[in-house]
């Protein structure tokens, strides 16, 4: 409530009342009226955003046989339900105000990848980038983004349901056990209220509602929300945003906590597919080409 000479607007519009017999003939001479006294309660939250470059949906993905990795030598994007995790956050913080910090772990040209997020109204974008955390996989990511996530010390934590990349869907579950967070996945739709978050999400015999104290973890679906397109102003302003990149040194963490030596799978041989035999093209030329699938399909006694 603002104040003038140390005496509130309402105090002072109370004292003022009392030269008049009514709230009435008070309003009547020209002042405003009094409001009731109203209490509004917000909570500010720290929000972690943990998102993903992935190949480009336009590439061409291909596993190197050198290292047995995926080659993501190409155009990199921001995985999409990442960016739905995102624009959640974005909407918890303009309803309650906060920060939204998003969190990746990945080569140093994933920062152009989380300056999308940046762009998109995100305070800040760190990047825990390390040679010697190529080739983690899902333990050693874990134990990296935990890491960088006790750091920031977040109340509430976002991931997007799966990466399209690998396809995993368990990394929130990795981190969350890590942290010793309650965690709830596939959440549709979010509201946090004081200390206590609560979401909703499909099932296939209607919807479950589940509540969970903060600081937590949470994966959301695509479901959740229609993800706004970065605005040219946000575009430039994303450049000036703070972008921090760590190493593992800096998480405390040492060489043989990631990559290749701090994960536990391994992938021992790649071979193309097997042949799908002999095959015929019949092309679209009208209607002599559904006789001649029915000729087909006749001839090898599937009609």
């Amino acid at each position: 409530m603002l104040s003038s000479g140390g005496e509130s607007w309402l105090r002072c519009a109370a004292r003022r009342a009392g030269h008049y017999q009514t709230e009435a003939t008070y309003q009547a001479a020209g002042h405003p009226a009094i409001p009731e006294r109203v209490v509004v309660r917000v909570t500010r939250v720290k929000i972690a955003v943990c998102v993903k470059q992935v190949p480009d949906a336009t590439v061409h993905k291909r596993l190197d046989p050198s290292t047995h990795r995926l080659d993501r030598s190409g155009e990199g994007a921001l995985n999409a339900t990442d960016v739905n995790a995102v624009e959640e956050a974005l909407r918890l913080k303009e309803a309650q105000g906060g920060e939204v910090v998003v969190v990746s772990l990945g080569p140093e040209k994933a920062m152009d990848s989380l300056r999308k997020a940046l762009a998109m109204g995100a305070d800040r974008a760190v990047l825990v980038s390390d040679d010697a955390a190529a080739g983690s996989d899902l333990v050693a990511t874990s134990h990296a983004l935990a890491k960088a996530l006790a750091r920031e010390e977040a109340d509430l934590v976002l991931f997007g349901q799966q990466s399209s990349d690998a396809d995993g869907a368990v990394l929130w579950a990795a981190v969350s056990d890590r942290l010793r967070r309650p965690m709830v996945s596939q959440v549709a739709e979010l509201t946090v209220d004081g200390s206590t978050l609560t979401g909703k999400r499909q099932t296939e015999f209607g919807y479950d509602v589940i509540s969970a104290p903060l600081p937590a973890v949470v994966a959301v679906s695509d479901a959740i929300n229609e993800p706004r397109y970065p605005s040219l102003k946000g575009i430039m302003g994303a450049k000036k945003k703070p972008q921090e990149a760590v190493s593992l040194s800096d998480l405390g963490l040492g060489a043989d906590d990631a990559g290749e030596s701090g994960s536990r799978t391994e992938v021992y041989g790649l071979s193309d597919p097997p042949s799908r035999g002999e095959s015929e093209r019949i092309e679209d030329d009208g209607p002599a080409a559904a006789e001649k699938i029915v000729d087909y399909l006749s001839s090898h006694k599937l009609l």
